[in-house]
C-alpha cells in the first residue's frame, strides 16, 4: 500500500484518537491488567501528549488516516511515540512508511519505548534497525526522557538505533 504521509493538524484529532484506541486493542490481553484502560488513551491524555510536544504524522489514503506515529524532541534525543495502524490496515506497510518518514525528520539519536509484552511491536522496531537496551539502561532512559508511571517503566522496554551511543559497549 502506498499512502501519502502528512503532518497531522488539530482537525485530525478525532481520527488520531480513533486509530490509537482501535489499534491498542492488541495490547488488551498482553499488558498487565492494571495498565489497561478503557479507552486505552483518553481524549485528555492525547491532548496532554500533543501539548507536551508530540507531533503526529499520518498515513492517509483517499482522505482517511490509516495509521499514525508521533515524534517528540526531548532534551538531546528524539522519541518516536504512539505508533498505531488501524486494525483493518495492519501488515500493509503503513507502519514501515511512517517510521521511514520520521527517521528523515531528525539527526538526533532516536529512542522508542513499548510494552515488554508487545513482542510484535519489538520485532517491528528491530526490523527497522533498532535494538533493545539492557534493563539497567532502560530504567535510566525511561526516567530521563519519558514521563510515565513506575509501573509502566517496570513493564516496558526501550529500543535505540543500532549505532546509538546509548547502547552499552
Amino acid at each position: 500500500m502506498i499512502a501519502m504521509i502528512i503532518e497531522c493538524t488539530s482537525t485530525d484529532f478525532d481520527a488520531i484518537f480513533d486509530i490509537i484506541n482501535d489499534s491498542a486493542i492488541a495490547y488488551k490481553d498482553h499488558i498487565p491488567a492494571d495498565c489497561w484502560h478503557e479507552p486505552y488513551m483518553s481524549r485528555e491524555h492525547l491532548e496532554a501528549e500533543i501539548k507536551a510536544g508530540i507531533i503526529f504524522y499520518g498515513s492517509e489514503e483517499n482522505g482517511e488516516l490509516l495509521g499514525v506515529m508521533g515524534i517528540q524532541d526531548v532534551k538531546n534525543i528524539t522519541l518516536f511515540r504512539h505508533a498505531y495502524v488501524r486494525t483493518a490496515y495492519r501488515n500493509q506497510g503503513i507502519g514501515s512508511q511512517l517510521i521511514a518518514h520520521l527517521m528523515t525528520l531528525t539527526t538526533r539519536p532516536i529512542m522508542i519505548g513499548t510494552w515488554k509484552a508487545a513482542t510484535w511491536a519489538i520485532k517491528f522496531y528491530e526490523d527497522h534497525g533498532f535494538v533493545l537496551v539492557d534493563e539497567v539502561t532502560k530504567n535510566k532512559l525511561l526516567k530521563k526522557y519519558w514521563t510515565i508511571p513506575a509501573r509502566q517503566i517496570e513493564t516496558s522496554v526501550v529500543l535505540v538505533q543500532a549505532r546509538s551511543r546509548y547502547l552499552k559497549k
